[in-house]
């Protein structure tokens, strides 16, 4: 089984503004980098879609590592998606779950995957992570 690690991140200039995300993909000595641009989009979407373009690119055979500085990506798709999909993608507080669409993206893409996800503090130095917001951040500035 062969194994890729692989670093996202995401970005908006402004809350909801223009936004980007990256994603570095380590696959035996081979780096791939990915990015992308949204014009309107929040933070949260855009490490969201970061994540699922980067599986997306992957095989379902690959042992996959994910990268992510985001807690609101970790806990969501390790914890908090059981019970909003137990719940009808309603909150503890019965508000609708933000984002579902991308949400549940990522649970089918998860589904066929083996994916052990780490979370790595933001700017501080870890090489991959670095490596995906300056891919995220890039994506804005090109546009």
């Amino acid at each position: 089984m062969n194994k890729v690690k692989i670093y996202t991140d995401g970005a908006c200039s402004g809350n909801p503004g223009p936004g980007g995300w990256g994603a570095q993909l380590i696959y035996n000595n081979t780096v791939k980098e990915i990015s992308g641009f949204e014009g309107n989009t929040t933070n949260n979407r855009m490490e969201l879609i970061a994540v699922i373009s980067s599986l997306e690119y992957v095989s379902s055979e690959d042992d996959i590592e994910i990268y992510t500085d985001s807690v609101y990506v970790m806990e969501g798709i390790t914890k908090w998606i059981k019970n909003w999909k137990k719940n009808k993608w309603l909150t503890s507080a019965k508000k609708q779950v933000k984002n579902e669409d991308l949400w549940k993206k990522l649970d089918s893409l998860c589904a066929s995957k083996k994916i052990s996800w780490t979370w790595v503090k933001g700017h501080s130095g870890n090489k991959g992570n670095e490596r995906a917001d300056y891919l995220a951040r890039e994506a804005i500035n090109k546009k």
